[in-house]
């Protein structure tokens, strides 16, 4: 389920750089905003309170329809959120995420290495509870859950430790399940204790970038936060490569969702300027 802005942002959000915005924005047109959310802020509220990125919708549009998530990321996983600023918008991008259309590409840094220099999870996702807690599982009966990896370097940590830089595209978008797959594959995802070991650090895992193949389309590419360089230098390698996706042309393509083209035949007046201004897929 979707949540709607409240009527004003908070004041106790982290400080950014996105104009007014407490975050950097990556993308931002009269239909869609994409932020880089900082690791550690919650893309909504919560149960136990606290900041969260809806706190700041007010700053990015007060229409009474919009702005809305169009999916989330886990608080400590940091990168590429999308916000649609009207709900016409919402569902053509929930459409694109639900039919397979859109390329999402996380980054992580991990223990161990991996078998191979690329491969495929492909292992069904499965939500278990108890009275204390809830996580996911790769098991029988769950969720198709479906992860492209492939390893864009290896090293050792100063005690000598294996670490791998692994870049994932998510084909679907199961809860956990970039932290899942990668503890499948025998790396657990550094800062990682619910489905790794407690290391101390915190979670090395980052949406990268993003790309929906809208009219006109949707792409953006985040940084790595400031502590997946410091680990990835202390393994000898520098997070720094060009955007991996390669936009397609702004026409609409042949399956376009009807929320596209209906997105397109009744678009906003007029922009929303960059200063004052149901989730589809989970980390």
């Amino acid at each position: 389920m979707t949540r709607k802005a409240g009527p004003s942002p908070r004041r106790d959000i982290p400080s950014g750089g996105g104009g007014n915005l407490p975050f950097p924005i990556l993308f931002q047109d009269r239909h869609f905003i994409v932020i880089d959310k900082p690791a550690g802020l919650s893309a909504h509220p919560g149960r136990a309170g606290g900041p969260s990125v809806e706190d700041a919708f007010g700053l990015m549009s007060r229409h009474r329809n919009g702005p809305w998530l169009a999916h989330r990321l886990d608080r400590d996983t940091s990168g590429c959120l999308l916000v649609a600023l009207r709900k016409q918008a919402l569902i053509a991008a929930q459409e694109c995420l639900a039919n397979g259309q859109a390329t999402k590409l996380y980054w992580a840094i991990t223990h161990g290495h991996p078998p191979a220099d690329d491969g495929v999870v492909d292992a069904p996702l499965l939500r278990r509870a108890d009275r204390a807690r809830w996580w996911v599982e790769a098991a029988p009966g769950g969720q198709a859950a479906r992860t492209t990896w492939r390893c864009l370097a290896r090293g050792h940590m100063p005690d000598g430790s294996p670490a791998s830089w692994l870049e994932l595209r998510l084909h679907t978008g199961r809860t956990h399940q970039a932290r899942v797959h990668c503890a499948t594959l025998g790396c657990p995802v550094m800062g990682d204790g619910q489905y790794g070991r407690a290391d101390g650090k915190l979670l090395h895992l980052m949406s990268r970038e993003l790309y929906l193949p809208l009219d006109p389309p949707i792409h953006a590419l985040a940084s790595p936060p400031a502590h997946m360089r410091l680990t990835a230098r202390q393994a000898g390698w520098t997070l720094e490569r060009p955007a991996t996706i390669t936009p397609r042309a702004s026409a609409p393509p042949t399956t376009e969702p009807p929320a596209a083209a209906a997105m397109r035949g009744h678009a906003p007046s007029r922009a929303h300027r960059r200063g004052p201004g149901a989730p589809a897929t989970t980390s």
